[in-house]
C-alpha cells in the first residue's frame, strides 16, 4: 500500500490560509501536529482541498509531499525562520556603493527650501 505525508498548511491569514483543522474520512487534521502519513487515495483528495470550500481562486488547504518532499520542506522553514543573525554567525560583508549613490548632500538647496512649511502656525483656515 502506497502511503503519502500529508499536513494543513500553517495558519497563514495573510496568505489565505485560514484551516486550523479539517476532518476526513474519520481522520481529524490539526495544522499543530504536523505530518500524517496517510493512504494515496486520501492523499489524492486532500490534494484538492481548498482553504475556502467551492472557491476554486482560494489557495490549497494541504501540503501533500513524499517523506523526501516533507524533509525538504521542513528544512526549507526551519531555515527561513532564523532571521537575525548573532555576532559569532559567518556574516558575508554589506559593501557600500562607490558610484550613483544619491545622498541628501547632492540634493540642490533650492529642494530643501522646498521643503520648509508654509502658510501661518500650520493651522488651517476657519471657515465662515
Amino acid at each position: 500500500m502506497e502511503t503519502l505525508l500529508v499536513r494543513l498548511k500553517p495558519h497563514d491569514p495573510r496568505r489565505g490560509h485560514l484551516l486550523r483543522r479539517y476532518t476526513y474520512r474519520g481522520i481529524k487534521f490539526q495544522e499543530e501536529r504536523g505530518w500524517y502519513r496517510v493512504e494515496k487515495s486520501v492523499a489524492d483528495y486532500l490534494r484538492d482541498v481548498r482553504q475556502t470550500p467551492g472557491d476554486e481562486h482560494a489557495p490549497l488547504a494541504f501540503d501533500v509531499c513524499t517523506p523526501e518532499e516533507a524533509q525538504a520542506l521542513d528544512a526549507r522553514e526551519k531555515e527561513a525562520t532564523v532571521t537575525r543573525k548573532a555576532a559569532t554567525d559567518d556574516i558575508k560583508l554589506s559593501a557600500a556603493r562607490t558610484e550613483g549613490a544619491v545622498t541628501t548632500e547632492d540634493l540642490p538647496e533650492a529642494v530643501m527650501a522646498s521643503e520648509a512649511p508654509k502658510g501661518k502656525g500650520g493651522r488651517k483656515a476657519r471657515r465662515g
